[in-house]
């Protein structure tokens, strides 16, 4: 049931805004009908008000699937200032504002509830969703269900099944980038009519595209030039690796320009000080990974350079479409050189597992019985995995009928005491102080916290785990204790369909070499579209299945600007010395590089599990990244014929 109330009498009365954005009103108005819609719309061109309006009119909740507690925060931080009722669930909130969040959900005086696709997989929680009326599923971030889609993520295959399971009556799918292969997976995927589909097109008129090949000794400079001689304003440059973010922010430090780093690899504090002062500056420069953008809105950015190619068209699109959102013109510039390629592809490699892992790691679940949990972490470290992919390899499990999650939950609680040990003992009786001392008496004490490990503990006293979890949460609650939570585990049953492991490994170690394919070929033809001939408009449009209808007449080839065409990637034999170091390793054979990809994952510089956690850490081995500039391929099969 929805209330009485025209869009645009809902646009004025909940955003007071005068009118609809290109594309808003045509998906807005097949959802009041009652019909799933996909919306394609560039960065920064109004998607959220596509479910934001028809959640206000609904009656019932909107559930919003998105990838990023940072958005989630942002998106909710500007519906609280229209006193719109909206929240999210995720790990950053404490018991009480949890229940609070499922009180307003009971009570229906919610409009917006925002989770993480991952939470979606929780057993208990999609069950709990099911007592509640949802009048609209939404998927931000919706290229992520395609395998086609540039950062697949197989938690958002699952989320066609969950709308199915919820009754949800309409889906509203949104992305800024989708080509028409994507495009039409989506739609398959909740049978969304043509009518439905809006995309409203990537072109942007104010944005001056520039490709300019630039030789790598020289690309340093290029970019010095271009940032000393440009009219003042904000500026994004983006790197590959969070060693070249660094170095190059503190290169350019040194030239006098006031850049800063921003990668990953920073701690949260020093990340959020960086992106605070760039929102808040006129003239800002981070130099930064990919990590940096997701969530800034920030409408007068000018500038936007990318030091090495894109990862893929679709970040590329992304990623220039931070600039000018204002609508004045900006410049976007890729100092472009073939080489960029190679770690392009190795990252892609480097992803992919070694089958003897993926076959030991399908064995070990298969003989765990009929309800089982298990660490990712634990299972990354022993089996060599990325955690990112052995959750990849969890989701097949379950997409393929075999595994069902149930719960994640934390394995580790630490404990400290806010009153004295005794007065807390105090009230309770005899029994439950026995209870209490026998659980503590399980944990490890340190300089302030007690470390305990509720599972093993639950075991050790043969008692059900929830009893001992009921007793902290008890204890907390009357404010005896504070906790602290770690090692999170995520719980599966089996759903009695039989298998056998080495054919369910197969079929998964084919997924993975088919996705390592179509990464390859899709880097391949970033680099034909970003290097050929042409408008460089038209040729971005028509990788999105556009057709502009004649050249745009405002990027660098249309300006008659057109440097000459930089080397194409040589891809050499290994030199004599090369090889000697491939040879070298194999000899030593560390225990975390036993297998010829191991070792080629090492030389290329991609760090796995097992190099990272080794003690002393491989990473330190000057042996580490030796190789990098060489491709992956190359350095795997040498290794192979050294094995």
């Amino acid at each position: 049931m929805s209330v009485e109330i025209s869009p645009r009498e809902a646009l004025d009365r909940w955003f007071g805004f005068p009118d609809f954005r290109e594309g808003q009103l045509e998906v807005t108005e097949q959802l009041l009908a009652g019909h799933s819609a996909l919306a394609v719309f560039p960065t920064g061109s109004g998607k959220s008000l596509c479910y934001q309006l028809p959640a206000c009119i609904f009656s019932e909740l909107t559930l919003v699937v998105s990838p990023l507690i940072a958005l989630m925060k942002d998106q909710i931080d500007f519906l609280h200032r229209r006193n719109i009722p909206a929240a999210r669930l995720d790990s950053s909130l404490s018991l009480e504002e949890y229940r609070a969040v499922w009180d307003q959900i009971r009570s229906g005086s919610l409009k917006m509830l925002y989770v993480a696709p991952e939470r979606l997989s929780n057993e208990r929680f999609r069950s709990q969703l099911e007592r509640v009326k949802i009048a609209m599923m939404v998927i931000d971030e919706a290229h992520c269900m395609s395998e086609w889609g540039h950062n697949f993520r197989p938690d958002y295959l699952k989320l066609a099944r969950v709308a199915e399971q919820l009754a949800v009556p309409r889906v509203l799918a949104l992305t800024a980038t989708a080509t028409p292969q994507v495009a039409a997976d989506i739609c398959a995927l909740f049978s969304i009519r043509d009518e439905a589909y809006v995309n409203i097109g990537y072109y942007r008129p104010n944005l001056e595209l520039r490709l300019t090949p630039t030789p790598l000794k020289k690309r340093g400079y290029a970019l010095l030039a271009r940032l000393q001689q440009r009219a003042a304003g904000a500026t994004i440059v983006y790197v590959t690796l969070q060693k070249t973010a660094e170095q190059l922010a503190d290169w350019l430090q040194q030239k006098g320009l006031p850049a800063a780093a921003y990668h990953a690899g920073l701690d949260a504090e020093v990340r959020s000080k960086i992106q605070d002062e760039f929102m808040a500056g006129a003239e800002s420069i981070v130099v930064a990974t990919i990590a940096f953008g997701m969530g800034i809105d920030k409408s007068n950015i000018r500038y936007v350079y990318h030091y090495n190619m894109p990862k893929s068209l679709e970040n590329y699109a992304q990623e220039i479409g931070r600039a000018g959102r204002d609508g004045v013109p900006a410049i976007c510039e890729a100092l472009l050189h073939s080489q960029d390629r190679i770690v392009l592809e190795n990252f892609t490699y480097g992803d992919t597992p070694e089958p003897s892992s993926v076959l030991g790691l399908v064995r070990e679940l298969h003989g765990l019985g009929d309800s089982f949990d298990v660490s990712v972490y634990d299972l990354s470290t022993r089996y060599d995995i990325r955690p990112l992919v052995v959750n990849t390899l969890l989701c097949y499990l379950e997409l393929g009928g075999v595994l069902a999650g149930t719960a994640p939950f934390y394995s580790v609680y630490k404990i400290a005491f806010l009153i004295p040990e005794g007065e807390a003992m105090g009230r309770f009786d005899a029994a439950r102080q026995t209870f209490l001392r026998t659980m503590l008496g399980h944990g490890r004490s340190g300089r302030k916290w007690l470390s305990l490990d509720v599972t093993e503990a639950a075991q050790a006293m043969g008692e059900q785990r929830s009893r001992l979890l009921a007793a902290v949460n008890y204890m907390e609650e009357q404010g005896m204790i504070q906790t602290q939570v770690s090692g999170v585990r995520q719980g599966y049953r089996r759903t009695g369909a039989q298998f056998e492991p080495e054919a369910v490994a197969s079929e998964i170690i084919a997924r993975f070499k088919a996705s390592e394919s179509r990464d390859i070929q899709r880097i391949g033809r970033l680099e034909e579209i970003l290097l050929e001939n042409g408008c460089v408009v038209r040729r971005l449009l028509g990788y999105f299945g556009e057709e502009l209808g004649q050249d745009c007449g405002h990027c660098d080839w249309c300006k008659g600007e057109r440097p000459e065409a930089g080397p194409s990637l040589e891809r050499p034999d290994l030199t004599e010395p090369q090889t000697a170091v491939i040879r070298k390793l194999a000899q030593d054979a560390p225990a975390a590089l036993q297998s010829p990809r191991q070792r080629a994952k090492f030389l290329c510089g991609i760090a796995s599990p097992a190099t990272s956690r080794s003690r002393p850490s491989l990473t330190r081995d000057p042996r580490f990244a030796s190789l990098e500039d060489v491709p992956f391929a190359a350095v795997l099969a040498a290794a192979e014929s050294c094995a």
